[in-house]
């Protein structure tokens, strides 16, 4: 495998996010959240992919958020809950693709993260079945329950080319979670929504690196 290779990271998998903005979140347009600040969960399962030269699949990362204002303005806190199944490997190989630390898409996404509150490895439970999205982290941590918006002939109504995305380069499927739970107390979050934004994503990314000079 080349250094290129081994820099960089490829996968394929799906996304969970929902937070406490009405639907559809506005931060996904670049304006600033309902009620000021964005309370949220984004997780990603990994079906199949490796980084750094790690195979992460089968494996889920759930991040915990907190965004003060606007989301194009920065300063979020994030809590990151990494899949216990995750080897010590394999959980370094996510931290750092996630927190910026190898390049490309996923560190443009990280640098808006001010500051992370801790890291933790729990079980996460990330399913999407016909549209329809579960998600549980830990005991109860986090717990969201969602389904797609579709349009007159069933489709599924999806969001693209909007200025922020959670997972670039991929149409998001726009809904609502009939539930959306966080019970983070060491942290002073806890709180729970019904009928608020949603987000779901079938995703791919390969990014290969930056060759040396």
């Amino acid at each position: 495998m080349s250094a290129v290779e081994t820099a960089g990271y490829q996968f394929q998998g799906t996304l969970l996010e929902a937070c406490n903005c009405d639907v559809l979140c506005p931060c996904w347009i670049g304006e600033d959240p309902d009620g000021g600040t964005c309370s949220s969960v984004v997780a990603y399962h990994f079906d199949s992919g490796t980084i750094g030269g790690v195979d992460v699949s089968g494996l889920t990362l759930a991040n915990v958020v907190f965004i003060p204002g606007n989301v194009l303005a920065g300063d979020w806190k994030a809590f990151m809950y990494v899949d216990d199944d995750a080897s010590d490997e394999q959980m370094e190989a996510i931290i750092s693709a996630f927190s910026g630390k190898l390049g490309g898409p996923l560190a443009d996404l990280a640098q808006l993260i001010g500051e992370v509150l801790g890291v933790e490895r729990v079980p996460i439970s990330h399913e999407v079945f016909e549209g329809r999205g579960t998600l549980r982290v830990g005991d109860d941590k986090v717990v969201a329950d969602m389904e797609p918006y579709r349009g007159a002939d069933g489709s599924i109504t999806t969001l693209q080319n909007s200025i922020f995305s959670t997972v670039p380069g991929s149409p998001a499927w726009v809904g609502k979670a009939a539930r959306f739970a966080v019970d983070m107390p060491d942290q002073g979050w806890t709180y729970e929504f019904s009928g608020r934004n949603a987000i779901q994503s079938d995703w791919t990314i390969d990014y290969r690196g930056e060759a040396a000079a």
